[in-house]
């Protein structure tokens, strides 16, 4: 059997929580945006080699498997991200200098989502001594999850050394309370384009595309569109969010008009079904940018959710889209920090949510072993 955790000495949890805050600190001093974190990954691979893990690299994505690894047993991925985005203008504070007040770390990447990684780096090692007896555990921690970059978590998803992994199941880093996200919606966004006649608008001229665009805008119900709506993640949600002409005088009908729809997708419907309805009711061009960030949910009866439920944590679905969403398995979001934090001015975690995730992350993964 895996060692517990003291309950009530808790010199293992004190050492951890140290090693994750100093590793966090540092990584915080580092830029690391997305497509640049060459350096931070250096860190973490050095963090790792400090306490005996062997990391292998996967372009900017770090891995660690632990030297009991058994192909026998199925595989729990511990994953995180270490890019950022590039801070926000109201920043008040250095965002790349690590500043600890008032029981909080400040620093950009802090809480979106350094504290999730480092808490996870630092219970992988705790699992390295301790392993769990029907599980192994690897950790990926990975590259442009703020852009959903190819270079990230797909990018090492496709490689031979992930396929030579066969991983099972899932726990994704991302501040969530740390409070179970079973579910995440999908994205897709969509570009279209109306095509009409030019003419003069005096004379009464041509087709106007801006205006067959506006009557199929005026029509469209979403909620009469797409009728299943999911027990977590409630309702498919679609938002026109740009529309424009090519038109530079105000005179001319305009004879094409580009939009944008932004699709937040449950799962019960696939992206293709739901482009498929879309081109009913908008008599439009559309083609989507993408179809990688599907929606996805862990089902209630799996151990890894059971195991957290029976220590109070309660389920949810999640608005925001992670790197849950290019998995093809299983996965669970879950982290220390506040998804209202991220991306905000001034970003912070606070220094218990850390200690309290070290301890959360490992008794929830000795709990499917229990």
């Amino acid at each position: 059997m895996a060692k517990p955790v003291p309950s009530s000495n808790k010199s293992s949890i004190d050492y951890w929580y140290d090693q994750a805050v100093d590793l966090l600190q540092q990584l915080i001093s580092i830029p690391s945006f997305s497509k640049e974190e060459s350096e931070t990954a250096n860190a973490i691979s050095d963090f790792l080699k400090k306490h005996g893990a062997q990391p292998q690299s996967v372009g900017n994505n770090i891995l660690a498997v632990p030297h009991h690894f058994d192909p026998d047993k199925p595989t729990i991925l511990l994953n995180s991200h270490h890019d950022t985005v590039k801070p926000n203008p109201n920043y008040t504070k250095d965002p790349f200098q690590p500043l600890v007040e008032d029981g909080k770390l400040y620093g950009l990447g802090s809480n979106d989502a350094g504290g999730c990684l480092v808490t996870l780096i630092v219970t992988y090692l705790f699992f390295e001594q301790h392993p769990l007896p029907k599980f192994n555990i690897i950790l990926v921690a990975s590259a442009e999850e703020e852009i959903s970059g190819k270079g990230g978590i797909e990018f090492f998803l496709a490689s031979t050394l992930a396929a030579s992994l066969k991983i099972d199941f899932a726990i994704v880093g991302e501040p969530t309370l740390l409070q179970m996200a079973i579910a995440e919606r999908g994205l897709m966004v969509v570009d279209g384009v109306y095509h009409g006649i030019a003419g003069h608008a005096a004379r009464e001229e041509g087709e106007s595309a801006l205006l067959k665009f506006v009557k199929d805008l005026e029509s469209f119900d979403a909620a009469k569109t797409f009728t299943k709506v999911s027990p977590f993640l409630g309702p498919v949600k679609v938002s026109c969010t740009v529309a424009s002409t090519d038109n530079k005088a105000h005179n001319v009908v305009p004879a094409t008009c580009n939009f944008v729809l932004d699709c937040r997708i449950n799962e019960c419907y696939t992206f293709e079904e739901v482009l498929s309805s879309l081109k009913t009711c908008f008599h439009a061009d559309l083609q989507p940018r993408s179809m990688r960030l599907k929606s996805s949910i862990i089902p209630e009866d799996h151990p890894l959710i059971i195991s957290g439920k029976k220590m109070g944590k309660s389920i949810y679905g999640s608005p925001t889209t992670s790197d849950k969403a290019l998995m093809p398995f299983p996965a669970l979001k879950m982290g220390p920090g506040d998804s209202a934090r991220s991306h905000t001015a001034d970003e912070f975690i606070y220094l218990d949510e850390i200690r309290q995730g070290i301890h959360d992350y490992i008794h929830i993964l000795q709990g499917i072993s229990a």
